[in-house]
C-alpha cells in the first residue's frame, strides 16, 4: 500500500475512533456496537505496528476514551484509572495466559468477574467517610460527580468496620437495572420525553447531570470491583472484595477463583448462556491476575494492566421475517430506511424494528422481500440487520430496491459525493424537514422553547409557522385557533418564544441546524467569529483557522450561508430580536489578548476548555494548529514534538499556563 495512503488511513480512523469515544463517554449515545469499535481500534493498532513511525501522540491505541466534560471540576487520579484490554476469542485468551506465565511462571489464580455495562467510578473515603468520587475521564484525570453518587442508595456515605484501611479507593460501575431502565423510559415517554437507548446510556447520562436532585430520582446502582489503597487488609484481590463486601459496599457474588484457563473458559461459558437472567446488562467477563505482588511484576502498558483482560461477549442475535420497508426523511434531507419486522424476543425486550441506514447496507445484504434476517442489538435502542438466512429465502422473493422518490414530498433524491445516504434536496418544500429544523431549533439546548412534536405538527399542518423564524410572529388570536389551546397554554408559550430572545449567540447558532455544527462546533464558531455578521462572510480558509474545525465543517458552513432562503430567515432572526452576537462584559473582562492567537498542546493542571474559554473571554482567538498566524502556543505536558519543532521554526512564542495567566491578571 502507498504510504502516503497508509498515512490517510490512519487518520481516518483516529479521526472516526475519536468520535466514536466522544459518542460512548461525553454523549452517552453510542452509534456502533463494541464489537465494531473494537475492530476499528484493532485496525488502528496494526497500521501502527507496522509503521511505528506514523504513531501520533493523540492516537487512541495511546490513551484512555476520555468522558470528561466541562460540566464537572476535573481532578487528577491518585491511582490511574485505565482501560482493559478485550477480546472476543479463546484464542487471545490462550495466548494471554501463555505471556502471563512465561513471565510470572505456574501455581497463580485469576480472579472471574461479571463485566458491568455503565459508568466507571472511583470512590475515595477516609477515616470512613466517602470524600470525592470521580469518573474515569482519560484515565489520568476524571470528573468530580460526588453529590451526584451520593443520591445513589447502594454507596455507604459512612462506614464503620473492621479492618478499614483510613484512607483508601474503591472503584466500581455505576449501572442502571433493566427493570428500574424500562419503568423509568415508560415515564419518560409519558411526560413526552426522549427514551434512552438502553440503560448504558441511561446510566452515564444521568450520572453527568448538574442537578443533583434529579439524579436522586433516577434507579442507580453500583457494583464495586476493586480497591486501591496503602494499607488493606489482604494481599489479594478477592479476599478484599470480601472484606468491601463485609464493610457493606455492593459487590457482585458472581465472581470466581480459578487456577487455569479451563476454569475461566467454563465461567465464561455458563455467563455466556446465563446473562439475560440478570437484571442488569453484562457486556463479557474480566479476568484478573489475584494476587497483588504478581501484578506489581506484570505491570502496564500505556493503557492498559498487564494481569487483566476482559472477555466480550457478541451481541446477542435472532431471526425473524422481514415484513416491509419504509422510509424516514430527516431534518436535514437525509433519507433513512427502517426494516419492519415480525416481533421477536431480544435482549429482553420485544423488536419490530431494525435499522438498516442506506441504500448501500440493503444493497450489501442483498435484501429481498419477505427474507428471514438474523438481527443483533447493539448501542443503539433499534437493532440492526446482520446477515440474510439465504436457505429460507422464498423462490419468487423479488431484491429491495431503494425508493428514488422523497416517500413525503414526491422530489427525486440525490446522493452526495463520497456519502452513502441518499437526499432530499426540497428542503424547503418537504414537510419532514421542515417540522424537523423547528424541533430542532425549539429544543431544550438550543432556543430552549417550551414546545413538544405535537405543537409543532399542529402550527405546520395550520400554516401558522413553514420556518423557525415564523415563531416569532406568532400571535395570541392564532394559538387560540389550534386544539387543546386555551389561555395559559397560549400566554406559556409566547412567554417561552419572547424568553429565547434572550438565549446567547453560540445556542442560537446551534439551534440553526448547521450541518455538522454541534454544540461544541457552534461555541468554537461563535467564539471567533463574535457575530453572525462575520461568521457570514467568512472564507474557508478563515473557517478553518478556528480550533477543530476541519474541510468537511467549513464546507457544510459554506453551503449553509451561499442559500438565499437561509439568509433571509437569519435576517427575520435579527429583526426579532434574537441574540447573533457575543454579549462579553467588558468591565470583567477587558480585551487584553484583543487580536491575539493561541494553540494549546499538552496536559494542564486543569480542563484545557477552560483555558480557551478564558483566551476567548480576554479577546484572544483560539486556533486548531500551529501557522505563521500564530502568537502564542500554550505548552503542556506531553505536547506532541512536532507541534513543538513546528513552533519554534515558525517563530511562535512558547508559553506555560502559569505564564498565560500572567498576561490576564
Amino acid at each position: 500500500m502507498d504510504f502516503e495512503l497508509i498515512k490517510q488511513r490512519i487518520d481516518e480512523l483516529i479521526a472516526e475512533i475519536e468520535q466514536h469515544n466522544y459518542n460512548y463517554y461525553v454523549l452517552s449515545q453510542p452509534n456502533i456496537t463494541d464489537f465494531e469499535f473494537d475492530q476499528l481500534l484493532s485496525e488502528l493498532a496494526q497500521l501502527e505496528k507496522n509503521y511505528p513511525n506514523l504513531v501520533a501522540s493523540n492516537s487512541p491505541t495511546q490513551k484512555v476514551g476520555s468522558d470528561l466534560t466541562r460540566n464537572f471540576k476535573s481532578v487528577k487520579h491518585r491511582y490511574p484509572m485505565l482501560s482493559l484490554g478485550n477480546t472476543y476469542n479463546e484464542q487471545e485468551l490462550t495466548e494471554f495466559d501463555q505471556r502471563i506465565r512465561k513471565q510470572i511462571g505456574d501455581g497463580f489464580e485469576y480472579v472471574c468477574e461479571l463485566k458491568f455495562d455503565g459508568l466507571a467510578i472511583g470512590l475515595r473515603y477516609e477515616n470512613g467517610l466517602l470524600m470525592q468520587a470521580l469518573t474515569r475521564g482519560d484515565g489520568t484525570f476524571g470528573d468530580e460527580v460526588t453529590q451526584n453518587v451520593k443520591t445513589i442508595s447502594s454507596i455507604p456515605h459512612q462506614i464503620s468496620a473492621v479492618m478499614l484501611p483510613q484512607d483508601f479507593e474503591i472503584r466500581g460501575e455505576i449501572v442502571m437495572t433493566r427493570s428500574g431502565f424500562n419503568s423509568f423510559n415508560q415515564e419518560r415517554i409519558a411526560q413526552g420525553e426522549q427514551a434512552f437507548a438502553n440503560p448504558r446510556n441511561a446510566a452515564s447520562g444521568s450520572i453527568k447531570m448538574i442537578d443533583s436532585e434529579k439524579v436522586r430520582l433516577r434507579p442507580l446502582e453500583c457494583f464495586l470491583y476493586a480497591l486501591h489503597g496503602d494499607n488493606l487488609p489482604f494481599s489479594n484481590h478477592y479476599d478484599n472484595l470480601k472484606a468491601a463486601k463485609s464493610w457493606g459496599f455492593q459487590v457482585s457474588d458472581f465472581r470466581q477463583k480459578v487456577d487455569s484457563l479451563e476454569g475461566v473458559f467454563e465461567f465464561i461459558e455458563y455467563w455466556n448462556h446465563h446473562r439475560s437472567q440478570l437484571d442488569f446488562d453484562i457486556d463479557g467477563i474480566v479476568i484478573k491476575v489475584n494476587d497483588y505482588e504478581l501484578q506489581r511484576q506484570l505491570g502496564f502498558t500505556a493503557k492498559t494492566p498487564r494481569w487483566a483482560i476482559a472477555y466480550k461477549f457478541k451481541a446477542e442475535q435472532v431471526v425473524t421475517q422481514l415484513q416491509s420497508i419504509t422510509y424516514q426523511v430527516g431534518r436535514t434531507g437525509a433519507v433513512t430506511p427502517v426494516a419492519n419486522l415480525d416481533p421477536i424476543l431480544l435482549a429482553g425486550t420485544t423488536v419490530k424494528r431494525a435499522s438498516l441506514h442506506n441504500a448501500d447496507i440493503i444493497a450489501s445484504l442483498d435484501l429481498h422481500e419477505n427474507d428471514f434476517v438474523k438481527i443483533e442489538k447493539g448501542g443503539e435502542i433499534i437493532p440492526k440487520i446482520i446477515e440474510v438466512d439465504l436457505q429460507q429465502r422464498m423462490a419468487d422473493s423479488k431484491p429491495i430496491q431503494f425508493i428514488t422518490h422523497c416517500p413525503d414530498c414526491g422530489t427525486a433524491l440525490v446522493r452526495m459525493e463520497d456519502e452513502a445516504a441518499f437526499y432530499c434536496p426540497n428542503e424547503w418544500n418537504c414537510p419532514p424537514q421542515i417540522k424537523g429544523r423547528i424541533e430542532h431549533f425549539v429544543g431544550r439546548k438550543m432556543m430552549d422553547i417550551n414546545m413538544g412534536q405535537a405543537t409543532v405538527n399542529l402550527l405546520f399542518e395550520k400554516g401558522l409557522v413553514r420556518n423557525i423564524s415564523d415563531l416569532y410572529t406568532l400571535t395570541a388570536k392564532e394559538l387560540y385557533t389550534l386544539e387543546g389551546f386555551q389561555q395559559k397554554s397560549v400566554s406559556n408559550l409566547l412567554q417561552s418564544i419572547q424568553n429565547s430572545k434572550s438565549i446567547p449567540f453560540e445556542k442560537v447558532l446551534f439551534a440553526l441546524g448547521i450541518r455538522y455544527v454541534g454544540e461544541t462546533v457552534a461555541k468554537k464558531l461563535a467564539s471567533y467569529f463574535e457575530d453572525m455578521e462575520h461568521l457570514q462572510s467568512a472564507t474557508a480558509l478563515e473557517l478553518q483557522m478556528v480550533d477543530e474545525i476541519g474541510e468537511r465543517i467549513s464546507e457544510s458552513v459554506l453551503n449553509y450561508f451561499s442559500q438565499p432562503n437561509n439568509n433571509q430567515v437569519i435576517q427575520n432572526l435579527k429583526n426579532s430580536g434574537i441574540q447573533l452576537k457575543i454579549q462579553r462584559n467588558l468591565q470583567n473582562y477587558p480585551d487584553k489578548l484583543k487580536g491575539q492567537t493561541f494553540v494549546i498542546s499538552g496536559k494542564f493542571s486543569m480542563d484545557r476548555d477552560v483555558l480557551k474559554e478564558q483566551i476567548t473571554n480576554y479577546g484572544g482567538k483560539n486556533l486548531s494548529a500551529v501557522s505563521s498566524n500564530t502568537d502564542f502556543l500554550i505548552a503542556g505536558e506531553n505536547m506532541g514534538p512536532a507541534k513543538l519543532k513546528k513552533a519554534e521554526n515558525l517563530g511562535v512564542k512558547i508559553i506555560s499556563d502559569v505564564e498565560f495567566f500572567k498576561m490576564i491578571e
